[in-house]
């Protein structure tokens, strides 16, 4: 059934802020096209947990927690009143994209589940992971192209701006198999690009430099803020979907600013590890941050000047 179907959906037509005030009102409701997977995917990650703390190893907690939050925070943008109110407002549609790239993907990479992941997985079938992912094996070279920098930056980018042209974005509004496809690929596209910044396991390549990862997420930043002020200054609305000009004001903004501000916390916790490895690194200095004063100029002993005198 069409996306847009407003019998289903419990609004009037599509973009039509008015209805907002009917969805907190509506009960919960919940896709079990999208609970199933994520109830699946959870579980598996709980297993591989439970066995990994038998055999002696461990799951920090953090991770536990960024875990827990990714799929949480999956589940909520997939809802079905999420989804309702994301047809009734394009800020709301726009908060629904931020919580899948900017909340969820990173949030799963930083719980580093591969590890919880492959315990999960039947021993017979374990050794074939690993076998997947050596030296040469396709799978892995696959991988490793599309997590190259350069690479995951352009696909990130590439969706972003082609998906939000007017005829995909109401296009997307009006299917939901086509929405949901939408939904497919901004989280892909957000998994490619913020693995090389996050960089969980399995590591099939060198970490980058603090400066690269740097840059990387700086130009992001620009080309996501630069779409985000042309929604919000634009004097006309680009979406037949959303007629309403302040909606989508709005919708750039949050594009611009909350993206924007993901962007920069990340930098700001490399540019923390980066100063972090260079005081490690350096063990002269003391804690202040400051080099120790030089040592005083050796002088001649009394006892070697009396011998010389004489």
């Amino acid at each position: 059934m069409a996306h847009g179907a407003s019998p289903v959906l419990g609004f009037d037509s599509p973009g039509d802020p008015s209805s907002v005030a009917a969805f907190a009102s509506g009960a919960w409701s919940t896709r079990p096209e999208v609970v199933a997977p994520l109830l699946i995917v959870a579980g598996a990650y709980a297993v591989g947990w439970w066995r990994l703390r038998r055999r002696g190893g461990s799951v920090p907690g953090w991770h536990v927690a960024a875990s827990a939050g990714g799929l949480l925070t999956l589940s909520l943008a997939l809802s079905a009143p999420f989804e309702q109110l994301a047809h009734a407002s394009f800020a709301a549609h726009m908060a629904q994209h931020l919580l899948l790239v900017a909340v969820a993907a990173p949030l799963l990479l930083l719980a580093d589940p591969f590890a919880a992941i492959v315990w999960a997985i039947p021993s017979p079938m374990r050794a074939g992971v690993g076998r997947w992912l050596r030296p040469g094996a396709p799978l892995r070279r696959l991988w490793q192209g599309l997590t190259l920098m350069s690479v995951a930056w352009l696909a990130h980018s590439a969706a972003m701006w082609l998906w939000h042209l007017p005829t995909a974005y109401d296009a997307a509004v009006a299917d939901r198999a086509l929405h949901d496809l939408e939904h497919l690929v901004f989280f892909g596209t957000a998994v490619l690009f913020w693995w090389p910044v996050v960089l969980p396991a399995p590591r099939l390549r060198p970490q980058p430099k603090h400066g690269a990862r740097v840059t990387y997420l700086v130009l992001a930043a620009l080309q996501s803020g630069l779409l985000g002020v042309l929604l919000t200054l634009s004097p006309a609305v680009w979406y037949r979907s959303y007629p309403n000009a302040e909606d989508q004001s709005l919708g750039g903004l949050l594009m611009w600013g909350v993206g924007g501000a993901v962007g920069m916390l990340a930098v700001l916790i490399l540019l923390g590890q980066y100063l972090a490895s260079q005081d490690r690194a350096s063990p002269t200095t003391e804690p202040s941050g400051f080099p120790p004063p030089p040592a005083p100029a050796r002088t001649a002993s009394p006892s070697r000047d009396t011998s010389s005198s004489r």
